[in-house]
């Protein structure tokens, strides 16, 4: 059966983003797929799906490319803004390599809607990935505030919006939930 690449978008306010993101690495591993996750912010630190992915390579590959959160989260590497910028642009030429290579049948850009909203990449910049993305190639972004022009160019776009969070009520981020 022909595959259909998909370009898919998790954006939204709520959780979910990169857990859904995750869940379709998971999938796609199941089905003997290669898969590249890119995370864009991501650094410094070793998440559960990190570790879950050395578990499953060489199938499922993880690189951590960002320099930690660039707002005070608590976890923040205290990178510079102009190291944060280049580590998106590294991110970026890392995932134009990826796609032209054309060696995954699936590309996630986790967080790379953040590293456009906070100007570390430009928009003409994804949108030109996206348009070189191999056609049985499936990419997903996530991110918030996806803007019009990637929902535009997308083929699924679903926004997480959230309706309650234990944050709210000073419950911590979880392990294996959060992070």
């Amino acid at each position: 059966m022909p595959v259909h690449g998909l370009v898919i978008v998790n954006t939204g306010d709520g959780k979910g983003k990169t857990t859904g993101a995750l869940g379709l690495a998971l999938r796609a591993v199941g089905h003997g797929y290669r898969v590249r996750v890119i995370q864009f912010i991501k650094g410094g630190w070793q998440t559960g799906e990190a570790k879950a992915a050395l578990r499953l390579a060489p199938e499922l590959e993880l690189i951590q490319a960002g320099r930690g959160f660039t707002e005070d989260v608590g976890r923040g590497t205290k990178a510079t803004p102009a190291e944060h910028q280049a580590a998106a642009i590294e991110a970026l030429r890392l995932a134009r390599e990826t796609l032209l290579a054309d060696q995954h049948r699936l590309v996630i850009l986790d967080e790379v809607l953040y590293a456009l909203r906070q100007g570390l990449i430009t928009l003409a910049d994804l949108l030109d990935l996206i348009a070189i993305r191999p056609s049985a190639t499936h990419l997903v972004l996530t991110g918030r505030a996806a803007p019009p022009e990637i929902v535009a160019v997308a083929d699924l776009v679903t926004e997480m919006h959230e309706v309650k969070h234990p944050l709210s009520r000073g419950i911590g981020a979880q392990p294996g939930i959060e992070f």
